[in-house]
């Protein structure tokens, strides 16, 4: 190691010992200033190489930039006390010594970096994904894809449906709320992100999927074949009962859904309806505006519909806006472990401030917000930024909703084509609007 102190004293004794000896072999003052013109360019040159060498060795201790080819990695806003030689350490032990170093991708190391990065912080919800899946994300949102027509999600780390969406072939193959899923083909799901299962559900139309599915009453996992359809997703369907109950089951809140819903309370009217049932069940939820745009018709304007609290404590509300055409009417709403997110707002929102029972099973308790942020070769990340608050303060993310009367429905009720849930919200509503 160069010792740059050291070596300055000692270019000061020599030049000392320069001068004495000028002294002794040139008298001639022109003699002497030429050796010493001649010295002092000889040091200037040691001077810089050895100033050069300390530069080099301080460089090594402390490396700022590494460049390597195709990746460009400057260090910018990096946090203080994280050692980023142990990263670049583990990289060059790859390029070193990996066998198969030639089919090493820089930028799939890369990418494979950030999406550790992300999964370190245990939150499904928060992912990166390349330019290509960036691309195409959004497509299960514009409402037409090739797959099964499920909702997927996790919870304790375990894969599972949150809901089959209705007339899909998720559906009518038998799949559940609450399945949980343990191998999609010969892939096991363990470690596996949303999005990774979702590449591996989806496919060409007219292919077919093995799902190996474990359900809470069964004692051993089952393998369901599930051939992919072009999945069209419905949004609301509806119905009068008993000549005075209308009967609204909401599949979505996709964007469309606010304008259809409308039609649906348009059509109802003439039928004068005293009573209405919502039904919340199996809906995975959607866009966060559709949900309060629909819960105007249930409330009072600038009733509170959700709140939004980001990490710095600050909060952002949604209130009400409709015309509140059905806030007088008595209401019960559906859930069940297949209503989620925007479905948990919205039933939140009519609970909390105007008493609307909730019957059938605890929701799935997806109350988090996330944000796009697009990384400037293409790739985003999608990052949880806030979690949801109902009117009455209570978070929904992980805990949801939970019913007022909890009806189960049984595996011989759905073969049976018998609904536990509806006949409990019928006797409810009845009850009401005597």
């Amino acid at each position: 190691m160069f010792d740059f102190k050291k070596n300055i004293r000692y270019y000061s004794k020599m030049m000392q010992y320069l001068k004495n000896g000028a002294d002794r072999f040139f008298p001639s003052k022109i003699a002497k200033l030429g050796f010493f013109i001649f010295i002092g360019l000889i040091f200037v040159g040691v001077s810089f190489y050895f100033g050069y060498q300390y530069g080099f060795e301080k460089g090594i201790e402390n490396p700022k930039t590494l460049i390597i080819k195709g990746v460009n990695n400057l260090e910018e806003g990096m946090p203080e006390g994280i050692d980023f030689n142990v990263f670049w350490q583990a990289w060059q032990i790859i390029k070193d010594k990996y066998v198969y170093v030639e089919q090493v991708d820089n930028q799939k190391l890369v990418y494979g970096a950030i999406s550790g990065l992300l999964n370190s912080l245990g939150d499904s919800y928060t992912v990166f994904m390349p330019p290509a899946d960036a691309k195409k994300f959004g497509e299960d949102i514009s409402g037409e894809f090739s797959g099964i027509g499920a909702e997927i999600g996790i919870r304790n780390n375990q894969l599972l449906i949150i809901a089959p969406l209705k007339n899909s072939p998720a559906e009518k193959a038998g799949l559940r709320a609450g399945d949980k899923i343990f191998k999609i083909n010969s892939t096991s799901t363990e470690g596996l992100i949303v999005d990774e299962a979702v590449k591996l559900i989806r496919g060409k139309e007219g292919t077919t999927v093995i799902l190996t599915i474990m359900r809470n009453s069964w004692d051993n996992p089952k393998e369901f074949k599930i051939v992919r359809q072009i999945i069209q997703i419905p949004t609301v369907d509806w119905e009068i009962k008993e000549n005075k109950i209308a009967y609204f089951s909401l599949h979505n809140f996709y964007e469309n859904a606010p304008f259809l819903f409308y039609r649906a309370v348009i059509d109802t009217i003439f039928s004068n309806p005293k009573g209405i049932i919502l039904d919340l069940r199996n809906n995975p939820g959607g866009y966060l505006e559709a949900a309060v745009n629909i819960a105007g018709w249930f409330l009072d304007a600038n009733d509170l519909v959700v709140s939004e609290e980001f990490r710095s404590g600050s909060k952002e509300e949604f209130k009400a806006s409709g015309n509140g055409y059905l806030k007088d009417l008595p209401i019960v709403i559906l859930i069940n472990e297949g209503s989620a997110s925007a479905s948990e707002i919205l039933a939140g929102a009519l609970r909390d401030n105007r008493g609307a029972k909730l019957v059938g099973k605890k929701s799935f308790g997806k109350g988090t917000v996330q944000e796009l942020a697009g990384l400037k070769d293409g790739s985003q990340i999608k990052v949880t930024v806030a979690h949801w608050i109902t009117p009455n303060g209570q978070i929904i993310e992980k805990n949801g909703l939970t019913p007022d009367y909890e009806v189960n429905i049984t595996d011989e009720d759905i073969e049976s084509g018998n609904d536990p849930q509806l006949a409990k919200a019928l006797e409810i509503i009845r009850s009401e609007i005597k």
